[in-house]
């Protein structure tokens, strides 16, 4: 197994480039399978199509909310593990998410064909797509399984320190896609079947690639054992995973929930009900671009975060986070620019049918997207919290906007009509960063101590230990082991030492801090017992023999 150790020692920029650009290629070409459909759905089809793919696009999130659950959930106890030199668990931390989050497929499976026609009139369907949606959505789910895991395991891969084969596996498919639907729709006149037709070959293409990675891994050995189910063990990745999946499943929320009401007060409106459906279905295919484009850049961060934080480098922590925000906020502002600008090209990419459409379309992408920078940096901040293993404040973090947007999605229309819909979503922005702001800064402020505690360490080998009484505290992650251990020691008037001791161990043994911290590793199973021998404390350091020195 490879060494991740260089995640602690280069420059925080370059490593945040390496795995970053890969992951939001990843996860714009993953955004891709749908965004293509639609593309051609809506130039070869017309808008009701469109409409069609957008009534079955909260069945695909609840999926990709899934795969990410346990995907994420994976990545972040690895990477954490690997920091801490606790590597045991994650072959069964990856072979356990890989098997639930095809499970979860299988449920999805069910459900969906199970509940039929009626789940998609549930969820938005009208009389004019319901064939459409229904034609697409059943083709689409045969593959939920498989395309689920893919998802989890590219998680799993980025972490593990390949971003561009994850990337890669996502290429291959969405190629495969992006032929095959002009090729379905047009040559073969298979219509939105095609595309649907398309998106599972891809799919399939790209978890054939990813599974074929466990075999070659860097950090970890997959066995059929890995696969065998550990409560526990999935407890802690779920609790990882968490802020993943809510962010998914709101998206979900929102997409129903706004369907419903396009449904409703469009009816009412001069626009119907299929032109706000369908015009909500393209600004939300452009929002995700840009919010993968954000979670890219803090998800293909979190090897490096998790690392150095789970080794105690909380300086390179802070820089990371200074440039996640940084690089996120220049993108979104970029695009808003965009968006603003020249909102016309983006919604005519989609297919433009008639005057009325268009105009509906272009001023509701205006309003809808125009600060879309406050929710990218929410959720990068989510996710940041998300791989330093802190699940009870990221969970809550996640879903903060989109609490906000459905209590408003419910509100502003009662007084601005349909157009409401799309103003509810500025509002929850701004209340969202207002929300999440204190939390960062507070968090700021925890990894400034955390980094005074750990800078005396190198000073405190130039005082000699001496006799008296240690209180040792033993602790698992998430136990706040070492803040009881600062309030004993200030109650008993004693000092505190935590990472400190390692330096001060290496200082009077004269081994390395990296074989000290180790010393409980299997790597390092000899050295050990050579290292704690009472052979080697009471034989002659001149003839390596077990006389008495004195006589030697």
């Amino acid at each position: 197994m490879e060494n991740n150790q260089y995640l602690g020692t280069e420059k925080v920029g370059r490593l945040l480039g390496q795995f970053a650009i890969p992951c939001i290629f990843s996860l714009i070409i993953s955004c891709l399978y749908n965004i293509v459909d639609q593309i051609f759905v809506g130039n070869g089809i017309g808008y009701l199509g469109n409409a069609a793919t957008g009534v079955i696009f909260p069945i695909t999130v609840v999926g990709w909310g899934m795969s990410l659950f346990f995907g994420d959930g994976a990545a972040a106890h690895l990477s954490v593990s690997l920091g801490r030199n606790e590597t045991e668990s994650i072959h069964k931390g990856v072979g356990n998410a890989a098997f639930c989050s095809f499970l979860s497929g299988v449920v999805i499976i069910a459900i969906s064909y199970g509940c039929g026609d009626s789940l998609l009139r549930l969820i938005g369907a009208t009389d004019a797509n319901l064939k459409m949606a229904h034609d697409y959505g059943f083709i689409i789910y045969a593959m939920m399984p498989l395309a689920m895991a893919q998802n989890t395991l590219a998680s799993i891969i980025r972490a593990d320190g390949s971003p561009a084969y994850a990337m890669g596996a996502m290429l291959t498919g969405a190629v495969i896609n992006i032929i095959g639907d002009p090729v379905a729709i047009f040559v073969l006149q298979l219509g939105i079947r095609g595309a649907a037709y398309a998106t599972i070959l891809g799919q399939f293409v790209s978890f054939v690639i990813c599974a074929a990675y466990l075999m070659k891994s860097r950090t970890f050995h997959i066995s059929a054992g890995s696969f065998r189910l550990d409560a526990n063990l999935l407890k802690r990745i779920m609790a990882l995973g968490t802020s993943s999946l809510l962010t998914q499943l709101s998206i979900v929320v929102i997409t129903v929930i706004n369907n419903i009401l396009l449904v409703r007060y469009g009816a009412v409106s001069v626009y119907g009900a299929d032109i706000p459906l369908a015009a909500f279905v393209v600004i939300m295919k452009l929002f995700q671009i840009v919010l993968n484009i954000a979670i890219g850049i803090a998800a293909g961060a979190q090897p490096i975060v998790g690392y150095n934080y789970g080794a105690g480098k909380y300086s390179r922590v802070r820089e990371l986070l200074k440039l996640i925000i940084g690089w996120t906020a220049i993108v979104c502002l970029v695009c808003t620019a965009l968006f603003e600008a020249i909102p016309q090209v983006f919604i005519r990419m989609f297919g433009a049918d008639g005057e009325l459409y268009t105009q509906f379309a272009v001023g509701c992408l205006r309003i809808y997207l125009s600060l879309i920078v406050f929710t990218c940096v929410q959720k990068v901040c989510a996710i940041f919290l998300q791989s330093i293993g802190h699940a009870k404040a990221s969970a809550p973090l996640s879903v903060v906007r989109d609490v906000f947007l459905i209590v408003l999605s419910l509100i502003i229309p009662l007084f601005l009509g349909v157009t409401g819909i799309f103003w509810a979503a500025p509002a929850a922005d701004v209340f969202a960063i207002l929300v999440t702001a204190p939390v960062m800064i507070r968090l700021w402020k925890e990894l400034n101590k955390e980094e005074a505690i750990m800078a005396p360490a190198k000073k405190l080998p130039e005082y000699p230990t001496r006799a008296g009484v240690v209180v040792t505290i033993s602790r698992e992650h998430g136990s706040a082991g070492k803040r009881v251990g600062q309030l004993v020691a200030k109650k008993l008037g004693m000092p505190c030492y935590y990472k400190e001791m390692i330096a001060i161990a290496a200082h009077e043994s004269g081994l390395t801090e990296e074989f000290i911290s180790n010393l409980n590793s299997d790597e390092n199973a000899i050295m050990r017992e050579l290292y704690l021998s009472t052979n080697v404390v009471t034989g002659c350091h001149h003839c390596a023999s077990s006389c008495n020195p004195q006589d030697c």
